[in-house]
C-alpha cells in the first residue's frame, strides 16, 4: 500500500505542485495559519511549533534515509564528478549573482533590484535540493554522483551557506545588505544545523545502522510522509506570497520575480552543463551534475525568508518562481540528455 502511494504520487508530482500553487493562491488561509508558530499544549508557553521547518526535516530526513551507502563508498573512490559539483555549487552563484545586480542596476527600481535580488542569493547559497535525486532516476542519471552531492552541499551547508550570503551581501543596498547579514548569522546559528543538516545526518545514520528489513519497513513508511509534506510545504510557503496577490495585485513585481528567477535558473543550468562538457563526464554522470547545479532547495530558502523576515512575504515570489522553473528546467534537460549523444570519456 505505502508502495503503491509513493510510487503514484512520485508520477504526478508536478501536476501536484501546480496544484499547491493554486490552492495558496485562491485558498491560502490555511497556509497562512500554518506558517505562524503555534505554542505546544502541555508544555511551556515558550515551547512553540513551527510547521514549515517541521516539514523541511521531514523531507530531509527521508532523503537520508534513501542513501545507498556502498554507492556512496565508490562514489568517494572516484570523487571527480562530487568534487567538481561541490566547487560549482560555490562558484557559481558566485558568478551568476553579480551579472544578474548589474542588470538590476539598469531598471528604474528605487532600489537597484535589491530586494529580488536577497531572494535569489538565498535560493543560489542553499544546498542542492533533495528532489534532484527524482529527476536524475527519471533521466537514468548517476544516482549515487547526485546523492552524494546532495548529502555534501547539506552537511556542508552551515559553513557554505552563511559564506556564501556574507560575501554576495555587499551588492545590495537599501538595507537589505544588513538584513542578509542577519539572515546569514541566523544559518549560521542554527537554522542550517537544526532544520537541515540534523534530519539528513539522523537519515543517513539510519540508513547506515538499522537492519535491512526495518529500514525497508521505515522507508515505506516515511517516503509517502516525506512527498505529501514537500507539497504541503510547497503549499505553505506558496500561501505567504501569493495570499497576497488578489487583495493587491502587483503584475510588475510579479513580472520582474519570474524574470529574475527565470535568468538565474537558465544561467545556473547552462553553467553546470558547460561544465560537465568541459570535463568530459559520461551521459548520466553529466546529467546528474547538471541537475545538482540548477536545482537549489528553494523550500529551505523560503522557510529561511519567513523565519528571517516575516514583514517581506514579497520576497516569496522569486523563490516560488525559481522552484517551478527548476523543475520544469529538470524534465527537459533530462529528457535532452537521456535522447541526446553522451559526451565521450576522458582517457
Amino acid at each position: 500500500m505505502h508502495i503503491r502511494a509513493a510510487s503514484w504520487l512520485r508520477h504526478r508530482l508536478g501536476r501536484a505542485v501546480v496544484l499547491a500553487y493554486v490552492l495558496a493562491l485562491f485558498l491560502p488561509g490555511p497556509g497562512l495559519w500554518l506558517r505562524r508558530p503555534h505554542p505546544l499544549p502541555l508544555t511551556p508557553t515558550h515551547l512553540t511549533l513551527h510547521t514549515a521547518p517541521l516539514l523541511l526535516s521531514l523531507v530531509l530526513f527521508s532523503a537520508g534515509l534513501q542513501v545507498p551507502v556502498r554507492a556512496l563508498g565508490r562514489l568517494l573512490r572516484r570523487p571527480k564528478a562530487l568534487l567538481a559539483g561541490l566547487v560549482l555549487h560555490l562558484a557559481i552563484p558566485l558568478a551568476v549573482v553579480p551579472l544578474v545586480a548589474f542588470l538590476l542596476r539598469r531598471t528604474p527600481d528605487t532600489d537597484g533590484g535589491s530586494g529580488l535580488l536577497t531572494a535569489m542569493i538565498l535560493v543560489v547559497a542553499m544546498p542542492v535540493a533533495a528532489g534532484a535525486t527524482v529527476w536524475t532516476d527519471k533521466g537514468d542519471g548517476d544516482q549515487p554522483t547526485m546523492v552524494g552531492l546532495v548529502l555534501a552541499s547539506t552537511l556542508l551547508s552551515p559553513l557554505t551557506t552563511p559564506l556564501l550570503l556574507q560575501t554576495l551581501a555587499p551588492l545590495l543596498s537599501g538595507g537589505y545588505a544588513q538584513t542578509l547579514a542577519a539572515t546569514g548569522r541566523l544559518a549560521e546559528g542554527g537554522f542550517a544545523l537544526t532544520a537541515v543538516v540534523l534530519p539528513c545526518a539522523a537519515g543517513l545514520l539510519g540508513a547506515l545502522v538499522l537492519p535491512a528489513r526495518l529500514l525497508h519497513r521505515l522507508q515505506l513508511t516515511v517516503t509517502p510522509l516525506a512527498l505529501t509534506g514537500s507539497l504541503l510545504l510547497t503549499y505553505v510557503n506558496a500561501s505567504g506570497a501569493l495570499g497576497s496577490v488578489l487583495m493587491r495585485p502587483r503584475p510588475l513585481l510579479f513580472a520582474a520575480a519570474l524574470a529574475v528567477a527565470a535568468l538565474v535558473c537558465l544561467l545556473s543550468f547552462a553553467l553546470g552543463r558547460a561544465a560537465a562538457l568541459v570535463l568530459r563526464l559520461e551521459a548520466g554522470t553529466a546529467s546528474s551534475l547538471t541537475l545538482a547545479c540548477g536545482m537549489n532547495n528553494s523550500s529551505a530558502s523560503a522557510v529561511l525568508i519567513t523565519a528571517s523576515l516575516p514583514d517581506k512575504p514579497h520576497l516569496l515570489l522569486p523563490v516560488l518562481a525559481y522552484g517551478l522553473l527548476q523543475k520544469t528546467a529538470a524534465s527537459r534537460i533530462v529528457t535532452r540528455l537521456r535522447h541526446g549523444p553522451a559526451p565521450s570519456a576522458g582517457p
